[in-house]
């Protein structure tokens, strides 16, 4: 019989890449999530039953247990950007993360793959990295022998973040941006899932990677891509540290006063304090090279998956090249 995998997040923005490559690899995939309901449309990686969403709530001990019995190995794909309710960095970083790895030694899962980030840092300024630091180490004390992957920001299709500063692009009559000079090193979300693969079959040895794509780039640069891939032109101010502060402080204030029925998912301190260092591959780390994987470059796949902020969507480009036509 195949082996089989228990993805929690599986149907999230990395892991749903990671369920379809193992799927495709004739792996056996459980898609652990707090709404099955949603994540109907993994089943479709494979042939009827290989890929089967079922109810999994992190935070719960019982709930994790029972999402990994009879599994050969545990993916940890589960992520938040912001917290909401129960789901705190804590509970979903370090409680959650804790559980999954102390839970799949007790059970003699063979291997686990934890999905990290960069710039690990347990006394960091913001919640976010401080958690996440803090999760990872709970997860190699239980797990010395996982793979733990720490991508930078990572982009594709779905993603948060070139697909949010387009909609912005498309929206604003001017760019502010702050931490213009912050450096990222972009990661595209298919690598990021070929890692965890190769984690999950033991292609790879145990023990953290620091995953970046090959080009390091600027906030500025990174929205001067974005504005080309959309064909837009703005102008784009660089917003000091102190006066996004008093943005995001009192944006921050509005979500307490509210009891979290409005979402600051615009501009929170603790995101502040992410941008104020950079966000890039360290000297030497282990990362996509000792894997054999070759990382793509975002200009490769920025333009077919940001054609629909561009001002005609994909007739723009006709429409451009149109203009040069002359009556003859």
């Amino acid at each position: 019989m195949a082996k089989l995998v228990t993805i929690f997040g599986g149907s999230g923005f990395v892991g749903r890449h990671v369920a379809r490559l193992m799927a495709k690899d004739g792996w056996r995939v459980r898609v652990a999530v707090r709404r099955p309901d949603e994540a109907l449309f993994t089943r479709t990686y494979g042939v009827v039953g290989q890929v089967a969403p079922v109810l999994c709530n992190i935070r719960d001990e019982n709930s994790v247990r029972a999402a990994l019995v009879g599994a050969d190995v545990a993916v940890n794909c589960v992520n938040i950007l912001t917290p909401q309710g129960k789901s705190t960095f804590q509970a979903v970083f370090e409680t959650g993360a804790e559980n999954i790895a102390r839970l799949s030694a007790e059970l003699g899962l063979a291997r686990m793959v934890h999905i990290s980030g960069l710039g690990i840092d347990p006394g960091s300024d913001s919640k976010y990295i401080a958690a996440k630091s803090r999760g990872e180490a709970a997860v190699l004390a239980h797990r010395p022998d996982a793979v733990v992957l720490r991508p930078s920001v990572i982009f594709g299709p779905d993603d948060n973040f070139y697909n949010r500063l387009a909609g912005m692009a498309r929206m604003a009559p001017v760019l502010p941006i702050v931490g213009s000079r912050t450096r990222m090193q972009p990661v595209f979300v298919e690598d990021v899932a070929r890692a965890a693969v190769m984690g999950a079959d033991g292609t790879a040895e145990p023990g953290i990677y620091e995953l970046g794509g090959p080009d390091i780039l600027t906030m500025r640069q990174i929205v001067n891509q974005v504005l080309e891939a959309t064909h837009r032109r703005k102008a784009v101010i660089g917003l000091p540290f102190g006066v996004a502060r008093i943005a995001a402080t009192a944006l921050d204030v509005v979500q307490t006063v509210t009891g979290g029925l409005f979402t600051n998912s615009a501009l929170s301190r603790d995101q502040l304090a992410l941008l104020r260092k950079d966000n890039v591959v360290s000297p030497g780390a282990r990362g996509f090279a000792e894997l054999g994987i070759q990382p793509t470059a975002t200009t490769a796949v920025l333009d077919g998956y940001l054609v629909r902020f561009r001002p005609s969507g994909q007739y723009s480009a006709m429409k451009r090249s149109a203009k040069n036509l002359r009556d003859r």
